[in-house]
């Protein structure tokens, strides 16, 4: 294989932006065909992105003997779904985070994954981007010492009645679909980061609450994580919040780390009474670094940087904090 030639099964909001164009701006990657179940928002698609086929039905594009590779952009609730068909085909896989609608879910993808010798990459995007990987730096190199708490903190106020009406927003808030509500959308970037940062947890624990009523998700979580290497960590998600909070301070021996994990371009580190700033640009396709890495191993010439069982990892902490088991 010399080339990876995609084919995108959901290729719905987060394929515009954010991956889609990516797949023709990494080195030996080009995308071939895209699938969505309407006939006419797939075509579309393919006419605005320049895609050579496009399919509504997954089956279709899972078959197509020129794609040697597919990503899985639809809801959580299907990821299983259509892994499972993937990976019968014999075809590597890219799936959007989270990995499957839960633990047991994502244990059926990287067990059927493993036994097809199939190889599989979650869309944990910000590992590779460089302001992540610059606190992943900062840890590594001690610059505040040996890190003992981290504490998150992510409010936002409620979803609107308008914007509960379109599909962009309210599949977020459908268990059925999403596995919850909008922790579930995107603590999995932050719970991956922290996973990917201090390694396996040693215990979980959480709470996870509807105050709000205004959907059938629950729309409060906090969680707490003990890692392996004694590292604590405190975090709490507010969907019903009157306005908007996203921050995270990492706290060493000898300084701290601050930063935001959506909103923000600045890393503030302090130590010893000095702060110092690190700054960074907005990426045209955050997920376009990943993408670049994921060619890259299903080619055979860079490691995994995200594998299924670390997409797992992520999912039975979330199922933790969520359902306490």
């Amino acid at each position: 294989m010399e080339k990876i030639k995609w084919g995108i099964i959901g290729c719905g909001d987060v394929t515009e932006i954010k991956s889609g164009p990516a797949f023709n701006k990494v080195s030996n990657s080009t995308l071939v065909a895209v699938m969505r179940r309407d006939a006419v928002k797939a075509a579309d698609y393919a006419k605005r992105h320049n895609v050579p086929r496009w399919y509504s039905d997954a089956a279709e594009l899972i078959n197509d003997k020129e794609v040697n590779a597919i990503y899985i952009a639809t809801p959580p609730d299907l990821h299983e779904l259509y892994a499972l068909a993937t990976i019968a085909a014999g075809k590597n896989l890219y799936i959007e985070k989270p990995i499957a609608i839960n633990y047991t879910s994502a244990k059926n993808i990287v067990n059927a994954a493993a036994s097809k010798n199939i190889k599989i990459s979650i869309a944990h995007y910000r590992r590779e981007q460089p302001f992540f990987k610059k606190i992943k730096a900062l840890i590594d190199e001690k610059t505040i010492g040996k890190i003992v708490l981290v504490k998150l903190d992510l409010y936002k106020p409620p979803l609107t009645k308008k914007e509960l009406t379109l599909d962009h927003y309210a599949w977020r808030v459908d268990p059925k679909r999403s596995g919850g509500g909008l922790f579930h959308d995107l603590a999995p970037h932050q719970i991956d980061l922290l996973y990917h940062w201090f390694g396996e947890p040693q215990t979980v624990k959480g709470i996870s609450i509807n105050q709000s009523g205004n959907y059938v998700a629950d729309d409060l979580v906090t969680g707490s994580i003990l890692f392996n290497n004694s590292v604590v960590f405190s975090g709490t998600w507010c969907f019903n919040a009157t306005s908007n909070t996203d921050h995270c301070e990492i706290v060493g021996t000898e300084g701290a780390i601050h930063f935001s994990f959506f909103g923000g371009n600045n890393i503030s580190v302090v130590t010893k009474g000095i702060k110092n700033i690190y700054s960074f640009e907005n990426l045209q396709h955050v997920q376009q670094p990943l993408i670049a890495q994921i060619v890259n191993y299903f080619l055979g010439t860079a490691p995994n940087p995200c594998s299924g069982a670390e997409g797992a990892a992520v999912m039975h902490i979330i199922d933790q904090f969520v359902k306490g088991d």
